[in-house]
Parts: structure tokens; sequence; C-alpha cells
């Protein structure tokens, strides 16, 4: 029987290959090279990250399938609303080589395998949006999720760490297995894994199918952190590393976001009438507890944990409504893009402030910032500001559109908890900015040019998308137009 290649449009991966090929590299650098190259592993990471980034750019006016199998539908698809991911992916990482490489140095735990497994794990994100079959999809996440648990552990032997990776890897298995066992319902109800060939196939009343989305939804719920499933988050924050926290908080959170949009808009359409109100329903209990719980919290790194379930819930708001509303998916797009840039600049402060492992992340070490470095004062506060939605800043563009898509959707309900739970959030949020303020005392801080260029870097994108808003619309927006078009020529 004759061996028959599949269709690869290299191009189109490139992306995917790039970060993969440097993660192999950076194994042979630390296996054979000498201590001097080491020393580079940072900005190796750096430059390939950054051709990546030009590659896809690139493929957003040239999106297109890769590895098509023979006979059946496109496994990858490089269509503009994974090239947007990808985008996403590329600047997580590069900015958290930013705000990573004096940290490490700083704290001791500057260990080669850690840029290494960053850009594995980037490279699973990148896989996730990409997916166009269930199969992948769980590759992706498994990629995505493997060198996470072993990065929260990285600073061992501080009990702390190990805890935050152990729970991580338990739970994160037990997701797993609920995700696979959800994928094998949906083969079982349509005889397939491909997602344009289960909408073509799936009935809407199947319990199977049913069974199958729900074990799905359980699976992302964990990766986004959606209560009932965000019970690791403020555990894994507070003892994995800082800037793999930082890390983590983006780049899990969006991956999954990406497969999930994947899976319900192109595979499950058909179910929106039972999966909108499942969605609603979590993303009501996510804002709720992940607000209401943060204005307890002492430990800055558990407050932005926290905070990161409620953001979990705005977005679950644009994805609730994406079934309805034209606008429901470049809301969650341009929400994600905001949260990339504003969670990151106030991690990047968190770092600055803790000049030794586990030390310096109490609220009460903030006191006096504003006085002794203003300008670090100033920058957490334009992020706390964005984070709770004020502006102008790009939280609150954010939200609007995410607000506005649920009105259009029907989902008013939905909006009023939002802006209520937005309004909670802004006590916690503005009392770091009342102990930088308001008190006097002693404050110790790493400023390093590499840091302080993440600050800077995500400040301004902070403030200037929060102006001119319609930049970073237009930006999600197109992408999504795109998308359909590509998806259309497809075959999709």
């Amino acid at each position: 029987m004759a061996f028959e290649i599949p269709e690869i449009n290299f191009f189109v991966v490139a992306p995917v290959i790039i970060a993969a090929s440097t993660a192999m590299l950076l194994m042979l650098v630390e296996l054979f090279a000498p201590n001097f190259i080491k020393k580079w592993a940072a900005w190796i990471s750096f430059l390939g990250l950054g051709i990546a980034l030009i590659f896809s750019i690139s493929a957003w006016f040239n999106p297109g399938a890769t590895f098509t199998p023979l006979g059946g539908p496109p496994m990858l698809v490089a269509d503009n609303f994974a090239t947007f991911f990808n985008i996403i992916f590329i600047l997580t990482g590069m900015l958290t080589v930013l705000i990573s490489f004096d940290f490490l140095h700083w704290t001791g735990l500057d260990r080669p395998e850690y840029y290494m497994l960053m850009l594995l794990s980037i490279t699973g994100m990148m896989l996730m949006g990409m997916s166009n079959d269930l199969i992948l999809t769980f590759l992706a996440l498994e990629l995505l999720s493997i060198p996470l648990y072993i990065m929260a552990g990285l600073a061992w032997p501080r009990p702390e760490s190990e805890e935050s990776a152990m729970k991580y890897f338990l739970l994160g298995a037990f997701s797993s297995a609920i995700f696979v066992f959800g994928i094998a319902l949906l083969y079982g109800a349509t005889g397939t894994t491909a997602l344009p060939e289960i909408v073509a196939t799936i009935e809407q009343a199947s319990p199977l199918a049913l069974a199958g989305a729900a074990f799905l939804l359980v699976g992302f719920g964990f990766k986004v952190a959606a209560v009932p499933f965000q019970m690791w988050t403020p555990d894994v924050y507070e003892g994995a590393p800082t800037s793999v926290t930082a890390f983590m908080s983006v780049g899990a959170k969006v991956g999954g976001f990406a497969a999930m949009l994947r899976i319900l808009l192109i595979a499950l359409p058909d179910l929106g009438t039972i999966w909108v109100p499942a969605i609603a329903v979590l993303s009501a209990l996510t804002l709720i507890i992940g607000n209401v719980t943060a204005i307890t919290q002492q430990n800055i790194k558990r407050l932005l944990g926290y905070s990161s379930i409620a953001h979990a819930g705005f977005i679950l708001i644009a994805v609730a409504a994406s079934a309805n509303s034209s606008s429901g998916l470049s809301a969650a797009l341009f929400y994600m893009f905001a949260y990339l840039f504003t969670n990151l600049g106030a991690f990047a402060v968190v770092i600055a402030m803790e000049h030794k492992i586990g030390e310096g992340v109490l609220l009460e070490d903030y006191k006096g910032l504003a006085k002794e470095y203003p300008w670090l004062a100033i920058a957490m506060t334009l992020f706390m500001l964005s984070l709770a939605g004020v502006p102008p800043t790009i939280g609150f563009a954010a939200k609007f559109y995410v607000f506005r898509a649920a009105v259009e959707a029907q989902l008013v309900w939905l909006a009023i908890i939002g802006v209520i739970t937005s309004v909670v959030s802004a006590f916690y949020y503005l009392r770091v900015v009342y102990y930088m303020f308001m008190f006097d005392g002693e404050v110790e801080v790493m400023r390093r040019p590499a840091l302080v260029t993440a600050m800077v870097i995500t400040a301004v994108v902070v403030f200037l998308f929060g102006i001119l808003p319609a930049w970073g619309w237009s930006f999600a927006a197109e992408a999504v137009f795109q998308s359909v078009q590509s998806l259309a020529a497809l075959g999709g």
C-alpha cells in the first residue's frame, strides 16, 4: 500500500515550529554548551519568540489550513482567530521573559529548564487555538499543562512551591481525565473527532452528545479557573514563583478560552440552547465568588488569584453572548487582549516588590511605595484601575464591550451581575492604591532594565488603548470576520 504524505502548509504553522524548535535548542544548549552561552538562554527565548511573532503577523494576511489528512478536514487551521491568539501567547511569552530575567537571578531560581518549559507550554497554547480536532485539542492541552506543573514547583525545596505543583498536577490530571471522557462521549455520539464533522452529524437531543459537551465544559472550567472548578487557583498562584504565576495567569487561561470558543462555536452551535445557560450560570457564580472572596485577601498574589477567577467570569459573559450576538466573540477576544497587558503589568510590579522569594507580597508591604518610588506606585495604580474597569484604561473598554454584547444577546441579568461585581472589585483593587499612597513605610524594590521595560510597555498599552480602544476592537472584530470567511472557504 502506497504511503501518501498529508498536505502541510509550513508557512502558517511556522510560529508553532519556531517555538518548539527554540525549546529544543535550549535543551541542547543546556546539555552541551559552555556556561557563558547558557547565560543567554533568556535572550535566545526572546529572539525565538520575536521571530515567531513576525511569522504570526505574516499569517494574519495569509490565513489557511495546515496538516490536512487525506480525505478529511484540516486538523490545524491557521485562520485569523488562531493568529489573534498566537500573537497573544507570543507576547505573553516575551513579556514573561522580561519580567523573569532579573527575578530569577535575584531570587536564586535561575534554572536553565525554565525557558525551555515556558516555550513548550506556549507551543501547546498555540495549538489549542489552531486545533480543528478534539484529539489534537487534548494533546495541546497536555502540552500546555505539563510544563506548567513543573514550573510551579521550580522554587523547591520551598514547601509552598512543592505544594502548589502537586495540587496543580493532581487536579489537572483529574480534569484531563474528565476532558478525555467528554471527547469519548462526543465520538460515540457522532463517530468523529473533527470539529466540522461533529457539527454536521450531531443530534441536538442525543444524551451522549449532551453528556460529552458537559464533560468538556468541566475540563475547560478547570483550565480557565471558573467556579466551581477554581479551588486550585489561589494556592497555586501563591506557592509558585511569581514569574510563573504571571505566565500561567494569562497563558493557561487564554489557551483554555481559545479552545473553548472554537469547540462551542464550530462543533457545538446546535447545542447552544443547552450550553449558553450553563455558561451564563458559571459566569455568574465565578463573578460573585471570585470578587467577594478577593475582599478578604492580604497576600497580593492570592488577591490577584481571585481576581483572575473573577476575570474568567467576565470573559464567560462574552462566551455566553457569542452564540446570539455578533459582537460577543469579538468582545471575548478584546477582553483577553486587555487582560494580557493589565495582568502582566500588575505582576511586574509585584515582582519588583518581591526582593526575596516569598517576601514583599503582603498588602502591608506596599505601604509607603508612593513616597519612595512614585513611578512604580503610579504604574500599579494604572493596572489596578484597569482591572477594576475604571476609565481611561483598556480594562474599562473591555468591560464595556462585554456588557454591550451581553445586552445584545438578551443576557441583561448577567450584565447587571457583571456591573455590580465590578463595583465590588473596586474595593480590593483600590485598597492596594490606598496602602501605597496613604501610609509611610520602608520599601525595597528590584530595579532592573528588563523589568522596567516590561512595566513601561504594559503601562503604555493599558493607557493608550484605554484612550483609543477602537484600535484593539477593530483588530478583534477583523479576526472574527476573516476567520468566518476562511472557514467557509475551507468547508468548515
